[in-house]
C-alpha cells in the first residue's frame, strides 16, 4: 500500500478542498489520463485497486503513471467511545484531490484499449472522474 515513509507530524487536521487543481492538471507523461471532476479524498486502497485494474485491462502492455500520493493521515475513533480523550489513531492514508487533477496517466497503447482501461479504473473511486486524452486537454505535443 502507498503511504509516506515518515512524516513530520503524525496527525493532521481535515482542511478545506476549495477551488480547482492548479498543479497536476495537465497530461505530462502519457497520451490518456483520468481526471477528477469533483473534490474528495482518495484512499490508498482505491489507488491500488485502480492500478491493479489498469494493469489487468492493459494486459501488461504500455506504461502507467500514478500522479497522486496518499500523504494525509485519516484518524478514526473506536466505535462506542465517549467524547474527549484526544484525537483517534491513524487508520489509513488519503490523497486530497481537487477538480481538474490528473490522477492516472497511461501511454503506449491503442486508443480503444486505453479508454476502456481508464473507464474500468474509474469505477474504483468514490468521486466522479473523466477520461481525457492529451489532444482534448490542449497540451499538444512538446512545446519549445
Amino acid at each position: 500500500m502507498l503511504m509516506p515513509k515518515r512524516v513530520k507530524y503524525r496527525k493532521q487536521q481535515r482542511g478545506r478542498m476549495r477551488g480547482k487543481a492548479l498543479r497536476g492538471a495537465d497530461i505530462n507523461f502519457g497520451e490518456f489520463g483520468l481526471m477528477a471532476m469533483e473534490p474528495g479524498w482518495v484512499t490508498q486502497r482505491q489507488i491500488e485497486a485502480a492500478r491493479r485494474t489498469l494493469a489487468r485491462e492493459m494486459k501488461r502492455r504500455g506504461k502507467v503513471w500514478i500522479r497522486i500520493f496518499p500523504d494525509k493521515p485519516y484518524t478514526h475513533r473506536p466505535p462506542e467511545t465517549r467524547m474527549g480523550k484526544g484525537k483517534g489513531n491513524v487508520e489509513y492514508w488519503v490523497a486530497v484531490v481537487k477538480p481538474g487533477r490528473i490522477m492516472f496517466e497511461i501511454g503506449g497503447l491503442t486508443e480503444d484499449v486505453a479508454l476502456e482501461a481508464l473507464h474500468q479504473a474509474s469505477y474504483k473511486f468514490s468521486i466522479r472522474t473523466k477520461v481525457i486524452s492529451r489532444h482534448e486537454l490542449g497540451t499538444g505535443e512538446q512545446q519549445q
